[in-house]
């Protein structure tokens, strides 16, 4: 019986000992609280769960005798789609959806009556831009809708006009049978995709997934690293040493911008060389894009280094970054999902530079957001000098 009150003591002297710990660092207890339901919460309120319309502008040649009336239009496609211009000249649409600055590009048929009566259906292009299969897919499936409700409205029209169409032979020799498959259906939708690719889920998804896990390691890594060196007393030499804060971090930088660099170049080689993932773009290019992800997601770590007192909040907050990136950073759900409000939040990510960027480089060839490479080498230098004034304040404290 003594042994097990012993043994009872020490477990409640372990119990006590974890409890004083988490009641010392209340910031740290209620990180694990606040930050799942304050992202949770964003989460909720930046997306309803209704996809967004695509912008999609459609072309009707100056031969045809159809309405250019977009209201007219929109009415016919539903809120999936949203007509924001009617063109006759296919290129010039062709090209703002080659620059992906609009979704979708419908081509009308020139002589929807003419064919119908030669007993012909005529196609509708529906032409797109996407290497995401999930929106190929649902592209896709709107240009059979579209064609659905085309045929309809024509059926509509016709009916309550009073036309009859012969859909047999009769008398005249002129007269033309029309089959029963034209009558039911005289438009067909023919879908195209100008991207280059048409990657699969894997070929898709690998460059995101790479992305992320760089951003983690970088801030994982780096994270840990002041904690540690603040809590084995190595600050306390800094404060005596003739070394300051701006060689520290760039110390921090290289040392761990070199492992990371290793790390890209060998996933790189087993993306491209085992998964079969294309590389169309410039490796240049490509290799200037993770140097600047490593810079802005060592930034993060070393920023929660700084403000972290213990190794426990640093894997907290490195837990909460990751969170974060894979609800806003696009991993899940496009970016132009959210709320605009929320989509400052997004861009203030790094990984939601580096998927967009890596994702371009790898399928398409390039990258139309030459603006998201500004942005990360900025994200990268405010953190790197915001970091670098803490931690000169804390060298001083110390």
């Amino acid at each position: 019986m003594w042994g097990i009150a012993k043994s009872l003591t020490r477990i409640y002297s372990t119990v006590k000992k974890e409890l004083l710990q988490i009641a010392r660092r209340p910031g740290a207890f209620l990180s694990l609280i606040l930050g799942p339901f304050l992202i949770m919460a964003l989460f909720g309120a930046g997306y309803s769960g209704v996809r967004r319309a695509l912008d999609t502008v459609l072309v009707i040649p100056e031969s045809t005798s159809l309405s250019r009336e977009p209201g007219y239009y929109q009415d016919l496609v539903g809120p999936a789609l949203r007509i924001v211009d009617i063109r006759s000249d296919a290129t010039s649409a062709r090209d703002d959806l080659a620059r992906q600055v609009i979704d979708i590009v419908v081509v009308a048929p020139g002589d929807l009556e003419k064919t119908f009566r030669e007993g012909r259906q005529s196609q509708i292009g529906v032409e797109y831009n996407q290497i995401d299969p999930v929106l190929k897919a649902y592209a896709d499936f709107l240009a059979y809708r579209l064609a659905g409700e085309v045929n309809r409205e024509i059926l509509r029209r016709a009916v309550a006009e009073g036309e009859t169409y012969a859909v047999r032979q009769g008398v005249d020799p002129q007269q033309i049978a029309i089959p029963p498959e034209v009558v039911a259906a005289p438009t067909i939708a023919v879908a195209q995709n100008l991207a280059p690719t048409s990657p699969n889920v894997l070929a898709f998804f690998g460059p995101a997934v790479f992305a992320l896990i760089l951003q983690h390691m970088a801030v994982t890594l780096s994270a840990l690293s002041l904690v540690r060196e603040r809590l084995s007393g190595t600050f306390e030499l800094f404060r005596v040493s003739p070394v300051n804060g701006l060689e520290i971090l760039l110390g921090k930088y290289v040392g761990f911008g070199i492992i990371a660099a290793i790390i890209s170049a060998i996933v790189t080689g087993l993306l491209v060389g085992v998964l079969g993932i294309p590389m169309l773009g410039s490796p240049a290019l490509f290799g200037l894009v993770i140097a600047l992800l490593v810079l802005a997601s060592l930034g993060v770590g070393l920023l929660i280094s700084v403000v972290s007192d213990s190794e426990r909040q640093a894997v907290q907050l490195s837990l909460l970054v990751l969170l974060g990136s894979v609800f806003f950073s696009g991993f899940v759900l496009p970016v132009q999902e959210f709320r605009p409000e929320l989509q400052v939040v997004s861009y203030a990510l790094p990984v939601t530079h580096g998927i967009r960027l890596l994702q371009d480089i790898m399928l398409r060839g390039g990258t139309v957001v030459e603006w998201q490479i500004w942005v990360l080498a900025l994200v990268g230098a405010v953190l790197f000098v915001i970091t670098g004034l803490l931690l000169q304040r804390s060298l001083k404290r110390a």
